[in-house]
């Protein structure tokens, strides 16, 4: 596989593409070498008023073309992504670190999520309601929102905008997006889709910079009428204060803890398969990533010995080299938290059984590692990782183990493995989770909700429950004269 050129990345301002007017940049990493392979323009004030001011007009121009034409124009752009995968592929891989296959189906998966809010757009349906005066009609109409402002994370360049992006659009608004300054150039070729699909001037906007600054100019400045965050709880925390100040709607899609239930009954097997390959897909860097492996005591050690088998069968290496199963973490900082999360796993009274250190001197690789006999006071247990660690506990029985998947304030996503049905109703109805997964890795869906309760955040960002989060909701009613 030959190795792309990885371009520059600028602003996308009013359908062009240019430099911040101070001609900030900032460079790009690729966590395999930890060398720079580009950069990315830094937007100030005087940039973020110009997005702003072409939002706005993207908006008004936007929302009075028809339903049936803005799914057109997104099937359009959905055409192109996928045309484009393998080379937007490739520059994923080159900037985050995972591997190519996984990154192609990244693209591939955004283009689908993108095509199934074109079409959900065309059944945005109000109604009439009989009136109680038969000389008035009553009308219930939905409206866009006007601007969004987006604010995604480095682990999914392109799906977590495009969950956000395929709602906004869809419903009639103009989307201004703040995207992750280590992983800049695929959201940049994921627009560029857009405006070469043929989407008004400012419908569609991208910004780097100081993510702060950024934030709490673009919040609560009076053109933004929606926010939509994707990133930590505590983040999240002060970004929903902020947009509550100034009464802006707001999604927050935050951080999980991920809780697997491995019942006395269920295929280890199975379980192993699914919960591994979802626990180990992009390092681990994955908001619903399994994290908390709570098994029964009786197959215990089976689940044990066959998740180090499978950790032990991935390949480490560059996203773009043959074979790579494993990519590197995205960035150096995951390497310190891993060390971290390690240590106090070892003070705890954890074992580990594969894995637990950083693999060579150069580049973010860290081995795929299981940790036994974790202790629910080490760290792996009560703060999500964010990496490839799967940290496994025994329980003797199922109340027990929903007491502990339901002990933490996250509750974005769970998983469990059961051939009861019995078992899998009362996990059904009792695990304190947005998304549930039971028999089977995360297959998350554009027409299924998508998002988190508790401390993991509110909305949905999936299935027709997105779409209510851009809409407003005006009743009308005419009296005949």
């Amino acid at each position: 596989m030959t190795t792309p050129s990885y371009p520059d990345t600028r602003l996308l301002i009013d359908g062009e593409w240019c430099d911040a007017l101070s001609g900030k940049t900032q460079d790009v990493i690729n966590p395999a070498t930890g060398q720079p392979i580009g950069k990315v323009a830094f937007a100030a004030t005087a940039d973020l008023d110009r997005a702003l001011d072409a939002a706005q007009r993207g908006f008004e121009a936007w929302r009075r073309i028809p339903a049936n034409e803005r799914a057109a124009t997104m099937r359009k752009a959905a055409g192109l992504l996928r045309e484009r995968a393998a080379d937007i592929a490739r520059i994923l891989t080159l900037e985050q670190g995972k591997p190519f296959a996984e990154a192609r189906g990244e693209v591939l998966a955004g283009a689908d999520i993108i095509e199934w809010f074109a079409d959900e757009g065309r059944r945005v349906y109000g109604r009439i309601v009989p009136s109680r005066n038969l000389a008035a009609q009553q009308l219930v109409l939905k409206e866009p929102l006007g601007p969004v402002a987006a604010f995604t994370p480095w682990n999914f360049p392109i799906n977590q905008i495009v969950r956000k992006l395929g709602a906004a659009l869809a419903s009639g608004c103009s989307f201004l997006c703040k995207a992750p300054e280590e992983t800049p150039a695929s959201p940049a070729a994921l627009l560029q889709t857009f405006v070469d699909a043929g989407v008004p001037r400012g419908t569609v906007g991208l910004v780097f910079g100081d993510p702060a600054q950024i934030s709490n100019y673009l919040i609560p400045h009076p053109i933004i009428r929606k926010v939509t965050f994707t990133g930590s709880t505590p983040v999240g925390k002060q970004l929903a204060a902020l947009a509550g100040q100034h009464m802006k709607r707001a999604t927050m899609e935050l951080g999980g803890h991920a809780p697997v239930i491995v019942a006395a009954d269920a295929d280890v097997e199975l379980a192993v398969k699914a919960s591994g390959g979802a626990k180990f897909r992009n390092a681990g860097q994955v908001c619903i990533s399994p994290t908390r492996f709570l098994v029964h005591n009786s197959i215990r050690d089976a689940f044990a010995q066959a998740m180090v088998k499978h950790a032990e069968s991935l390949k480490l290496g560059d996203g773009l080299a043959e074979g790579t199963t494993l990519g590197p973490l995205a960035n150096a900082r995951r390497l310190g938290a891993m060390a971290k999360v390690l240590e106090d796993a070892r003070a705890t009274g954890a074992k580990v059984a594969t894995g637990g250190e950083r693999v060579g001197s150069s580049g973010n690789f860290f081995a795929p590692t299981v940790l036994t006999d974790v202790s629910l006071e080490a760290d792996v247990f009560n703060n999500e990782p964010f990496g490839p660690i799967a940290a496994i506990r025994g329980f003797d029985s199922l109340d027990e183990a929903i007491t502990e998947a339901n002990r933490l304030p996250f509750g974005l996503a769970g998983y469990a493995f059961t051939q009861s049905i019995k078992n899998a109703h009362l996990l059904s109805q009792r695990m304190e989770v947005g998304m549930l997964w039971i028999n089977q890795p995360a297959a998350p869906s554009p027409e299924m909700p998508f998002g988190g309760i508790k401390d993991s955040g509110y909305g949905s960002e999936g299935g027709p429950e997105a779409m209510e989060n851009y809409l407003n909701t005006k009743a009308v009613s005419i009296m005949a004269i």
